[in-house]
């Protein structure tokens, strides 16, 4: 597996493992012993970045990752992050928290279920509009210094540039993680030029549209307990719209040689040195499917041909639920 750089400082596989279908975001939660032996054979294949948070599970996730990765704590990356109010029996966040108290209770929660004395990379999960990020970033600073964290990451599409350049002034931004694939490209006029001036990384999470580009997930597949199915992208008329982009996407990949999930891949990788992509998984299979994509070449006729397929402007549906 190739290696990238995020921040200029941190090396980490050219494509990490986001970690949080493991706990049952699109199902039910792994055991204990399956997550632990996905996480080996993604580390036995060449990952070394692995996303995980206190909120999948809630709190499972991490414990899932001590398990997996504990033997090999010092060859892996893992980021977590911190950024809701958890109430006791909840799926569900309760509201946001980014006061610095909180942060570091919450680190010392992670660390425990972790089972580990540093993390490489923690990440505000979302803004909270009522605490200043030059406090967030104080606060993981002060966790810097006191060896509890490596490095300072910033969640989401609602950082925008000029927040970004307000918390990376207080304390270095390693990366951003925030949703990029072909189906969400909003980032591309402000936000990733900002990062590339301020030598930030960018961690692209669901760069496979949330296992919608991949073509599997087909309109009306979806299980009413898959939260997917309450997405607009993902229902009725929308959801037959992006479809055909996807079979369009699929055409050009049999011409590679290669699936639709390796071709979007491989066009986010391409998109720049430092963007590492963190496509989820729960199955050996497309584990190696996904990291197979960090050793598809692509020329400049085939990017062209790829984005003629999925035009941004012709993706049906918000983000989210709206």
């Amino acid at each position: 597996m190739q290696k990238r750089l995020l921040g200029g400082t941190l090396e980490v596989s050219a494509v990490g493992l986001g970690c949080m279908s493991l706990s049952g975001a699109y199902g039910g939660a792994l055991s204990m012993t399956a997550a632990a032996d996905l996480l080996r054979a993604a580390y036995d294949r060449g990952v070394t970045l692995f996303d995980t948070a206190e909120l999948y599970g809630p709190y499972v996730n991490e414990t899932q990752l001590a398990r997996g990765l504990g033997a090999i704590r010092e060859q892996v990356v893992i980021a977590t992050k911190f950024g809701f109010r958890i109430e006791s029996g909840s799926s569900a966040p309760a509201g946001l928290d980014s006061r610095p108290e909180h942060i570091r209770a919450v680190v010392d929660a992670s660390l425990g279920r972790l089972g580990t004395d540093y993390i490489d990379l923690l990440y505000q999960h979302r803004i909270d509009p009522e605490v200043p990020i030059e406090d967030v970033a104080g606060t993981v600073g002060e966790l810097i210094r006191a060896g509890k964290v490596r490095h300072f990451g910033l969640s989401e599409a609602e950082v925008d540039p000029a927040l970004i350049r307000r918390a990376h002034a207080v304390q270095p931004v390693t990366a951003l993680q925030a949703e990029y694939s072909l189906w969400s490209r909003e980032l591309e006029d402000e936000v990733l030029p900002t990062l590339k001036e301020l030598g930030i990384g960018f961690v692209p999470f669901s760069p496979l549209g949330r296992g919608f580009l991949t073509g599997a997930v087909q309109p009306g597949s979806l299980d009413e307990s898959d939260w997917r199915s309450k997405m607009v992208r993902f229902q009725g008329e929308n959801a037959e719209r992006n479809f055909a982009l996807v079979k369009a996407l699929q055409a050009l990949a049999c011409e590679k040689g290669c699936t639709a999930s390796q071709l979007a891949l491989a066009w986010v990788l391409h998109r720049g040195e430092d963007f590492v992509p963190i496509p989820g998984s729960r199955r050996l299979e497309r584990l190696e499917e996904n990291l197979a994509a960090a050793d598809i070449a692509l020329t400049t006729e085939d990017i062209a041909a790829i984005e003629g397929a999925v035009p941004p402007e012709d993706v049906a549906g918000g983000r989210y639920w709206s």
